[in-house]
């Protein structure tokens, strides 16, 4: 069972909420919530450290964080040594950024990313596996 860690702040929690129950049906993960529980405003920065902390740390083998455009709290989570977080808008995005770049935290804007679309950039960004090859050698040069 692949272990995923979400957090958002409150731009994204909605679409937390609806990712996290979408995960729910599709089985095979365990999810842990690390925040936010309400749309109440926090500070994205401190959810997509603690989401970057708990993937770097092996606690969790994925992450998925949500801001209101999913811009700040993936640059929060990037400040994090050996995170690779990708903001999808696409499914393409999403399809590259665990194909070409290994992304290990998935981002998404919760005030921007309709729930539809959401799901089938989680759906594809889960089931891509990372391609290797020429991609390795440049992942490893990002650090």
């Amino acid at each position: 069972m692949t272990k995923l860690v979400l957090a958002a702040d409150h731009g994204g929690f909605e679409l937390k909420e609806i990712i996290k129950k979408f995960l729910a049906e599709l089985g095979g993960y365990a999810v842990k919530d690390i925040g936010a529980y309400s749309a109440e405003s926090v500070d994205y920065p401190e959810y997509g450290h603690k989401a970057a902390a708990a993937v770097a740390s092996g606690q969790a083998e994925r992450g998925i964080i949500f801001c209101g455009t999913g811009i700040g709290i993936s640059i929060a989570a990037n400040k994090t040594a050996g995170i690779r977080a990708a903001n999808c808008v696409s499914e393409y995005m999403a399809e590259m950024s665990r194909s070409h770049n290994d992304a290990n935290i998935l981002a998404l804007g919760g005030r921007i990313v309709e729930p539809e679309l959401a799901k089938k950039i989680v759906k594809i960004w889960l089931d891509t596996p990372f391609a290797g090859g020429r991609h390795e050698r440049r992942v490893k040069q990002i650090g």
